[in-house]
C-alpha cells in the first residue's frame, strides 16, 4: 500500500487531513471481492460517523491506489454521487472484483460483505506487521 498524501497537478504536497488517511488506510484493507459499508469504516476509525467516511472517500487524490470502489451503502447499494445517480464506476470496478448485483442493484452484503471479525483481524494484523502484511 502507497502512503497516502495528496498531491496538486503541480505536484505541491498537500497534506490530508489526519482522520481522511486514517479512513484511507483502513478502507485499503479491504479485500478484492468484498465490500465494506460506510458505518463499517466509521466504527473501524472510532472517530467519525459514515458521512464523514464518504466526505473523505470522495476526497481520494485521483492519483492514489485507495480502493473506494470497495465502500457502499448500509442496503448493500453505491450510493448516489453530487451530480446525481450512483457511480458507474464504482459498479464497473466492483463488478471486475467479482462483486454481483441483483436486479435492484444492491450488492449481497452476507456474500460479498466484510465480516466485523474480518475486518478486525486485518487492522489487528496491519498494526503488528505494518505495511509487510499487506
Amino acid at each position: 500500500m502507497r502512503r497516502v498524501s495528496q498531491r496538486t497537478t503541480d505536484a505541491q504536497e498537500v497534506p490530508i487531513p489526519p482522520l481522511h488517511a486514517d479512513i484511507y488506510s483502513k478502507v485499503a484493507l479491504i479485500p478484492l471481492g468484498r465490500v465494506a459499508t460506510y458505518g463499517q469504516i466509521a466504527k473501524l476509525t472510532g472517530r467519525c460517523g459514515p458521512r464523514q467516511v464518504g466526505t473523505a472517500l470522495a476526497r481520494v487524490p485521483a492519483d492514489h491506489d485507495v480502493p473506494w470502489q470497495r465502500v457502499v451503502n448500509a442496503r448493500g447499494e453505491i450510493s448516489a454521487r453530487a451530480e446525481g445517480g450512483p457511480s458507474a464506476l464504482q459498479r464497473e470496478r466492483l463488478e471486475l472484483e467479482g462483486v454481483v448485483f441483483n436486479g435492484r442493484g444492491r450488492i449481497d452484503l452476507k456474500r460479498f460483505g466484510w465480516t466485523r471479525e474480518q475486518m478486525l483481524w486485518a487492522v489487528e494484523a496491519h498494526q503488528f506487521l505494518g505495511d509487510e502484511g499487506l
